[in-house]
């Protein structure tokens, strides 16, 4: 049974260590399919590179979750809700649109309308953020410490990691066999097959299993399409502005970017001072969508922006190489199936020792040395691809770049979940994680979707060195971050 007792020598419940590691699978399979994978295979279909730079847009989506997280905290889904409680009625609504979204995009290729595969990759997006959301807020809750948190983050980024390399690797050698239909068609039944141990675990709820997984079936149904609505509304409209401001393939987004991610800086530092002067009990009466937010800038003051800012700059290194590495690799002359073999043996085992081994250290070093042993990491994962640019192409020296690249995101990945887990008020776990893990790509991926331009200007050599130094920039701001403390309520 997945709720059992049985202790590890972490000291943290077995099953529970499984769950979360489950958990993550769920959430890690899909995320290659919209981001690297997809800009792999729109260069296989003849898209330009600064098209498949916006594509990194795309991922723009989960930094939002903030707007619904607090959904996730109160409201659960009709049918399931009721058997299996809020938050995993929206894990089990969740893998329902994942897989339905997986099937669409698949039947999107070769491609031949780019508003339709990036109309199916959002929903993607936004299903497998809705995941996370829920286990997220679950996650914190049961473990408030740093001891018992270092092992649960570990698993399920263990679980995430896995699962999202491995599924790149897969759908790189299935699409190299049989096509991308199939190779992407493949990971949407498994999406849909891991629905199948969550719903079998036992709850304490009302009603029977069967009515409960029919009525939530039915109810994820409807939420599927509502959901698809909206973004196609919101999607029309932003290409509608795009269009207005005649902003295309060949653009300068640059300015636009740069412009776009200051504004919440000076949004929220010009707010700062309202929020401050209330008091901890008007702050702790405010409104569910807002009450969070207002709770977390009311208790670090100013200091609230230089940790955003640091969040921001954390893992802008890998988000950016994320965008670019795959179409880097396979015009260096790679084939698919070197790529897919490389992320299946060696980017897997990489990953999950560099998990492995910053959820080990978070757990016993002080959240300064891994922080920034992390951020080491992660500048050098980048460069890696400078040198592998430089080398002769060979097979050991493409093994070697996937190992450093993927050993340090593994590392950066676990002791950046770990802080972020630390510093949210438990009361409002959900919504202030939701915040700062959407707010921590919000930069990194409007820069991302300039990443062709860029690339294709300046050349893949210059945008490597580019994104490890933006990595390691994020060490600047680790001295001020390190000293924040949260004011107490009275």
């Amino acid at each position: 049974m997945i709720g059992g007792d049985t202790r590890v020598a972490t000291g943290v419940p077995a099953g529970r260590l499984a769950l979360f590691a489950l958990l993550g699978v769920c959430a890690g399979l899909p995320f290659y399919l919209f981001s690297t994978i997809l800009s792999l295979r729109l260069a296989q279909n003849g898209v330009g590179l600064a098209v498949i730079g916006f594509f990194a847009w795309v991922s723009l989506l989960p930094t939002f979750k903030f707007l619904w997280a607090p959904v996730v905290d109160r409201v659960g889904v009709p049918g399931f809700a009721r058997f299996y409680g809020r938050r995993c009625s929206w894990i089990l609504a969740s893998e329902l649109g994942i897989a339905a979204s997986i099937a669409a995009l698949a039947l999107t290729h070769p491609d031949a309308s780019l508003p339709l595969t990036a109309f199916c990759a959002l929903n993607l997006a936004f299903w497998t953020t809705m995941l996370e959301v829920a286990a997220d807020g679950w996650r914190i809750e049961l473990a408030p410490g740093a001891a018992a948190q270092g092992p649960i983050v570990a698993a399920n980024i263990w679980g995430y990691r896995s699962a999202m390399v491995a599924a790149g690797s897969g759908v790189l050698v299935v699409a190299a066999a049989a096509g991308w239909v199939v190779a992407y068609l493949v990971p949407a039944a498994i999406a849909l097959a891991a629905f199948v141990p969550i719903a079998l675990t036992r709850r304490e709820g009302e009603g029977s299993r069967s009515s409960a997984l029919i009525a939530g079936i039915v109810a994820t149904t409807a939420l599927v399409a509502g959901v698809a609505v909206l973004i196609g509304a919101a999607g029309a409209a932003l290409l509608a502005i795009a269009d207005l401001l005649d902003i295309g393939a060949g653009s300068n987004v640059t300015p636009w970017l740069l412009g776009i991610a200051l504004a919440p800086f000076l949004a929220m530092a010009a707010a700062i001072p309202a929020i401050r002067r209330r008091s901890g009990s008007a702050i702790a009466s405010s409104p569910a969508p807002v009450g969070p937010y207002l709770d977390f800038f009311w208790r670090y003051g100013f200091v609230a922006i230089l940790l955003l800012a640091f969040v921001s700059l954390y893992r802008m290194g890998d988000v950016l190489a994320l965008t670019l590495s795959k179409p880097f690799v396979a015009s260096l002359g790679y084939s698919l199936r070197a790529i897919g073999l490389a992320d299946g043996i060696v980017a897997l085992a990489s990953s999950m020792a560099g998990v492995a081994t910053g959820g080990l250290l978070a757990a016993r070093w002080p959240a300064g040395r891994t922080l920034a042993l992390g951020a080491l990491l992660a500048g050098l994962g980048n460069f890696a691809f400078v040198w592998l640019g430089a080398h002769a192409l060979s097979v050991p020296a493409l093994w070697l770049a996937t190992g450093a690249d993927q050993f340090g995101n593994g590392f950066a990945g676990a002791v950046f979940v770990v802080y972020l887990s630390l510093i949210v008020n438990p009361a409002h776990a959900s919504a202030q994680y939701a915040f700062l893990s959407g707010f921590a790509f919000l930069l990194p991926r409007l820069l991302a979707g300039g990443a062709g331009a860029f690339a294709a200007t300046h050349g893949y050599a210059a945008f490597f060195v580019m994104s490890g130094a933006l990595s390691l920039a994020a060490l600047l701001l680790l001295p001020f971050v390190l000293s924040a403390h949260p004011r107490e309520a009275r």
